[in-house]
């Protein structure tokens, strides 16, 4: 480090400037993390199999579907139905595919917002921006911030708008896929016996779709109620996702897990719940969400290309430039806007990576603070809003929003019980253990997520074979090597959707359709240029993954967070490797690869084709 960089250093970080000591706040987020941290980490969560194999059941259909076996073949098959798969289809719908079928292991389409159905659910990004094809069905969501059951129902408007339910099927998984060159064909199993063929197969299980059970001892043992919230079960609380679990009156209730789910559903619980007790490890950021009505004379007005305008506009904002317009204008955009702040105190046109760094690191004080600031404001007990306040950087965990989280706790049927990062200790059969203390309860709602991370094919273990029996995983097994992230070379036909060696971003639907419009442009291609198949050359995937080690770096900051699933419950350095330095640019990438040749790396013996017509 330069004397100058020490001399910016020593101003950026002046307590009598910044109105607080960063390095008072550096222990005590130490302090915190090292608290939290487990020798189990990830495996203190459960599966749910065995004695919990009934979160595998559907509870949103009465029986499983009694059809025969498939033996049949189809253009274009498409592993699961939420977002991403309906976007595949959609934008393949638009190229003029016309045999396309959905496999879902759900009863209908939506994805995450078909499982997720507990009261109080609804989407922590804009809903003009989440909402993937809004000008493509003229629709303008009804809030800011829309319930869950309106986005399901989008979701189902897409599947009828593109004409996706006509050979999809349903309550159905995939259990094998193996390539077959001979026929240049993917042999697809099910679950319900079927044997199909498919020339293209797209993958888009999405990364929230295998709830999660805690580990606690004697899970098991407990005699009263329990249920995951992605399987809430009304039969019990009475009501729906507004509320008015009447049945829950004269009943102790327990919540284990204060991520997005449990901040989502903890309020409505608060109020209609005889007593309810809020289990909390870690507390998460819960900041302002300034929901409201849409108002019906701007969704009047807004012009063509509004909504594409508006998502790349929240991305830019989000990724620091100062060009753009905000046009979201909620909570999301606060670090960005502190850090240029904070980056103009510096008064350098140019940073070094340690200054930015630095000034990263400053701008999420400041932000911190605010969130902690929001805490004591509308906590009353003071001993709560103590252990309400999260002390780690905001970049540690995905932040929440909510307006009636914080004043639950103001209520007199509410009690928070921190376990001062230890988590539940035990179960019993009447109740749970938290520092030798137990908290008789007559149900527990399990808000404890989803297995992240195992959606993608080749963590799956789903047996996925390609040319010569090849499997991914040992295609993978000195680490994933892809074109742009959905393509392999020795996997013809095979694209997987999802975050890897590709663009991320906070909106994922945003993500899923930049990847759903490329695939489809890649497969249309395809069918124009009357190719054998689609696969990547060994040499650009090679200069893929190199561009991606380039762009790749291990995150310190994580090191420091409190654990959490973005550093493996605190159990290793995160090296990031997706593309850098955002989402959009990602796009243009995939943009600019198409419009100047790039097929030449992936068309693989373009003019073969078996005399089949792709459509």
């Amino acid at each position: 480090m330069t004397n100058e960089e020490r001399s910016l250093e020593a101003e950026l970080l002046d307590p009598d400037r910044l109105g607080f000591d960063p390095e008072e706040l550096r222990a005590r987020y130490r302090t915190e993390r090292d608290r939290r941290l487990r020798p189990d980490g990830a495996s203190q969560y459960i599966a749910p199999t065995g004695d919990f194999g009934y979160y595998a059941a559907d509870p949103y259909v009465e029986a499983e579907p009694n059809r025969e076996p498939l033996t049949d073949e189809v253009e274009v098959l498409i592993v699961g139905a939420g977002f991403g798969g309906l976007l595949a289809g959609a934008r393949l719908r638009q190229a003029g595919f016309d045999s396309i079928r959905l496999l879902e292991k759900g009863g209908d389409v939506g994805g995450t917002w078909y499982w997720n159905r507990y009261p109080g659910v609804r989407c922590d990004i804009e809903s003009y921006i989440y909402l993937p094809l809004l000008e493509e069905l003229g629709y303008v969501p009804s809030e800011k911030y829309a319930r869950g059951e309106e986005i399901r129902q989008h979701t189902v408007n897409i599947a009828r708008r593109f004409d996706l339910y006509r050979d999809a099927r349903f309550q159905t998984e995939v259990t094998s896929a193996s390539w077959d060159e001979s026929k240049r064909r993917w042999n697809v199993t099910t679950d319900r016996g079927d044997n199909m063929a498919a020339r293209y197969v797209i993958f888009s299980s999405g990364p929230f779709s295998r709830p999660k059970l805690p580990g606690i001892p004697g899970i098991d043992e407990f005699r009263g109620h329990t249920f995951h919230t992605s399987r809430w079960d009304y039969s019990y609380t009475g009501g729906d996702q507004t509320g008015g679990m009447h049945k829950l009156a004269d009943k102790r209730v327990a919540v284990i897990g204060t991520g997005a789910t449990g901040i989502q559903c903890v309020p409505d619980l608060a109020e209609d719940a005889g007593h309810l007790y809020v289990f909390q490890r870690t507390p998460s950021v819960v900041d302002e969400r300034g929901n409201r009505p849409t108002d019906p004379e701007w969704a009047r007005n807004l012009p063509p290309g509004w909504h594409d305008r508006r998502r790349n506009d929240f991305l830019a904002v989000l990724g620091g430039d100062r060009t753009a317009e905000d046009l979201v204008g909620d909570r999301w955009s606060d670090l960005a806007h502190l850090h240029n702040a904070v980056a103009d105190e510096a008064g350098k046109e140019e940073l070094t990576a340690e200054e930015h760094e630095l000034v990263r690191e400053i701008a999420d004080f400041h932000k911190m603070n605010q969130v902690r600031e929001r805490v004591k404001s509308l906590v009353e007990d003071e001993e709560t809003a103590r252990a309400l306040r999260p002390w780690y950087r905001y970049e540690c965990k995905r932040p929440t929003f909510n307006d009636e989280y914080y004043p639950a706790f103001n209520r007199p049927n509410v009690t928070l019980v921190d376990t001062e990062g230890r988590g539940v200790e035990r179960i019993t059969e009447t109740g749970l253990v938290s520092q030798g203390v137990e908290y008789e309860v007559d149900c527990i709602v399990l808000a404890t997520g989803f297995q992240v991370g195992g959606s993608h094919p080749a963590a799956s273990g789903l047996p996925l074979h390609g040319r010569d029996g090849v499997t991914l995983p040992q295609h993978f097994r000195n680490g994933m090597r892809t074109l742009h992230g959905f393509t392999s070379h020795g996997f013809p036909n095979l694209f997987c959707m999802g975050p890897s060696q590709n663009g991320v971003a906070p909106n994922f639907t945003h993500v899923l359709d930049d990847q759903a419009t490329h695939i489809a442009a890649v497969i249309t291609e395809s069918a124009k240029r009357g190719a054998a198949y689609v696969e990547p050359t060994p040499a650009a995937e090679q200069a893929w993954v190199d561009e991606m080690s380039a762009k790749a770096g291990v995150d310190r900051a994580l090191d420091e967070c409190t654990p959490g699933y973005y550093n493996n419950e605190g159990h290793s350095s995160v090296v990031r490797s997706f593309y850098r330095p955002d989402e959009l640019e990602f796009a243009e990438t995939l943009r600019g690869w198409r419009e100047n040749g790039g097929f030449t790396e992936l068309l693989v013996k373009p003019g073969e084709t078996d005399g089949d017509e792709p459509n």
